[in-house]
C-alpha cells in the first residue's frame, strides 16, 4: 500500500472513471500517474484495491486504460472489442455465503485484476446511466466524471477549477466588449 499523496486533481469517481483521471492537465501539459509502479501504487491505494504494484499490474492497467478511452471518448462500437479484450481475463463467479447470494471476480492472472475491475465498471455505469458518463466541458481539461447531480447537467470536474475558469473567462469577455 502507497503512502505517497495522490497528485490528482479529480479523485473518487468510479473506477472505470478514477482509471482514465490517472491523466490529467497541469499547466498546458498532460500528467500521468501511472509511468511507473511507484504511481500505480498510488492508483491502487486511492481505489482500495489490494494487488501488488509490479510490472505486470501495471502494463494490464495502462491496455484498461487505454480500452477505456476509446470506448469513452471515442465510440461505444469502437471500443468495445478493446473493452472485451480486458475483460476475456476475468468473470463474476456467483456464490452464496452466509449474508446470501453475492458474487465474486476471478482473474485468468491475478495481475490483471484491477485491469478487469475497471473494464466492469465501466460496464455497471453504462448498465446504469451510460448518459451520465461525461467529459469535463472545459476545452483543455481530459478528465472525466460521472454525473450525479440531481438534474444531470453537471458539466465540470470541478466548480472550483474548471467551472470558475470558464465563469471567470466569460466574465472577462463581457467586461472587455463594454
Amino acid at each position: 500500500m502507497s503512502t505517497a499523496r495522490d497528485p490528482r486533481p479529480l479523485t473518487g469517481e468510479p473506477l472505470s472513471l478514477d482509471l482514465l483521471n490517472t491523466r490529467w492537465m497541469h499547466e498546458g501539459a498532460v500528467q500521468d500517474l501511472l509511468t511507473d509502479t511507484d504511481g500505480l501504487a498510488v492508483w491502487l491505494a486511492a481505489g482500495g484495491l489490494d494487488f501488488p504494484a509490479d510490472d505486470a499490474v501495471l502494463r494490464h492497467v495502462l491496455q484498461a486504460r487505454d480500452a477505456l478511452r476509446s470506448a469513452v471518448d471515442g465510440s461505444l462500437k469502437e471500443g468495445a472489442d478493446r473493452v472485451d479484450a480486458v475483460l476475456a481475463h476475468g468473470r463474476i463467479r456467483a456464490t452464496l455465503t452466509a449474508a446470501g447470494p453475492g458474487e465474486e471476480p476471478e482473474f485468468s492472472d491475478p495481475a490483471w485484476g484491477p485491469a478487469w475491475l475497471a473494464a466492469r465498471s465501466y460496464l455497471e455505469l453504462l448498465d446504469t446511466a451510460p448518459d451520465r458518463i461525461r467529459r469535463c466541458a472545459h476545452g483543455s481539461c481530459i478528465l472525466h466524471f460521472f454525473d450525479t447531480s440531481r438534474n444531470g447537467t453537471r458539466r465540470w470536474c470541478s466548480m472550483a477549477a474548471c467551472g470558475n475558469r470558464a465563469k471567470a473567462s466569460r466574465h472577462y469577455a463581457r467586461t472587455k466588449e463594454s
